[in-house]
């Protein structure tokens, strides 16, 4: 039986241009499809859902629904989503395809569901293409291999360091306040 769900994540470059990418492939008969069709159907405000388009007329494949993970607040942040943020993740996926990363042959089966974080601030739009096309890329990788493994997140647990959270006392406060 082919896997119904594979999950991926990666955080690449620094600033207020960082990429964060969670994404979900799976096929479009299964759950993933089903948050794929859930999320292009489900439009709110400061939420609009896109598809990954190389240019306008041209999607990629496994067709690919980029939500955002943030609420879009403002003209900027909207265009940087829909500009270079989805240039971006698109040419991840088709270069993903190319590479043989995700089987040509399942590219029409498969469904991908991005989340795509773009920070209020972000200014560097070649920044922001560049991060996001790579964050995604490894994300699929990841996905696709199901990275990391049990072994290799226990592995690398003792050392993990989250860089958002300073130490395991600011997690607990931070827990703790509900943050």
């Amino acid at each position: 039986m082919a896997q119904l769900i594979r999950k991926g994540e990666a955080l690449v470059g620094e600033g207020n241009e960082v990429s964060h990418i969670d994404l979900l492939i799976g096929p479009e008969e299964g759950p993933v499809g089903t948050a794929f069709c859930n999320a292009l159907a489900d439009q709110n405000a400061g939420h609009s859902n896109l598809l990954a388009v190389l240019e306008p007329n041209l999607a990629v494949k496994p067709a690919t629904v980029m939500i955002t993970k943030v609420t879009i607040k403002g003209a900027t942040q909207a265009v940087q989503m829909f500009g270079p943020a989805q240039r971006g993740v698109a040419e991840a996926v088709a270069e993903s395809v190319e590479e043989g990363v995700i089987p040509k042959d399942q590219a029409e089966n498969l469904v991908i569901v991005c989340g795509v974080f773009i920070h209020w601030d972000a200014e560097d739009n070649k920044k922001i293409y560049s991060y996001n096309k790579e964050a995604t890329k490894l994300a699929i990788k990841r996905a696709m291999n199901n990275e990391p493994s049990a072994d290799d997140m226990i592995k690398g647990k003792p050392t993990a360091n989250h860089g958002f959270a300073k130490t395991e006392d600011d997690v607990k406060s931070a827990c703790a306040d509900g943050e």
